[in-house]
């Protein structure tokens, strides 16, 4: 094995010194793909995107079978097309454009493995003082849809922002805040409302609305009862509730650490 590995080193070497451009094209191409992809998961350029790929399988059937009005239409569509794609998807572009120097490549990893003492922190806090709180963390089910709703913060996790955007004074209080890796994308969210008719009485908005999206997406979900103070949380359209603190740090934990 070793001295296969040996031998192939001058063919490797080779093939690198005679291609090395076309090694840097392929890698940086490789990279775009990648990063596009995961800023437009969740979101609705997803259905953008299979449409554009319809019209492309679409312009180049009408190019081999001679389709001489469908080919001339597709042409004069294209630009049209492109322009209103620049304007419908102008947030989603800055947004992106700002994004950029947050390579995950450079993420730090300390901000990591402090969230979940933060968030449990936070919680704490909220629980001992009752009140209310719903904190959502993404996982592999984008959540876009759902921060569209609610005012964009694009902010560190931090205990004292969580609590002070509760608080029942503040404008941000009444709805969900919205986690999307190690940062908090938005306040104030709407969540759907769980139709479940099995789920208890007592529960108010908050409960159902953190069951409703975790029987659509895999989120995590956080919740503090403004009546008892109760910390529960919603996973898989199963509610838990009285949760011990050590409990919600394990599964933070688990979750940063499966995101790696």
């Amino acid at each position: 094995m070793l001295t296969f590995f040996f031998a192939s080193l001058p063919i490797v070497h080779t093939f690198l010194q005679d291609n090395w451009k076309a090694v840097i094209e392929i890698t940086i191409l490789t990279l775009f793909i990648y990063y596009f992809v995961l800023f437009i998961k969740g979101t609705r350029a997803v259905q953008v995107m299979k449409g554009l790929f319809l019209l492309i399988i679409t312009f180049f059937i009408s190019k081999k079978l001679d389709l001489i009005v469908i080919n001339w239409l597709l042409k004069m569509f294209t630009p049209i097309a492109i322009l209103g794609l620049v304007i419908i998807f102008q947030p989603e572009l800055r947004r992106g454009l700002a994004r950029l120097g947050r390579s995950p490549f450079f993420l730090s990893l300390t901000s990591d493995i402090k969230i979940p003492d933060m968030v449990v922190d936070a919680v704490q806090t909220l629980s001992h003082r009752k009140i209310g709180a719903i904190i959502v963390f993404e996982r592999e089910i984008g959540l876009k849809n759902y921060i569209s709703t609610g005012i964009a913060l694009d902010s560190y996790i931090t205990k004292e922002l969580l609590c002070s955007i509760f608080m029942p004074s503040g404008p941000l209080h009444d709805g969900a805040v919205i986690v999307e890796q190690d940062r908090i994308a938005a306040a104030a969210c709407l969540l759907p409302l769980s139709q479940y008719h099995q789920i208890s009485k007592s529960l108010g908005t908050r409960h159902r609305a953190a069951v409703g999206l975790s029987e659509e997406t895999d989120a995590l979900i956080i919740v503090v009862s403004e009546e008892t103070g109760t910390v529960s949380i919603a996973e898989n359209g199963n509610l838990i509730r009285e949760v011990e603190p050590e409990k919600i740090t394990s599964l933070l934990q688990a979750m940063y650490q499966h995101s790696k």
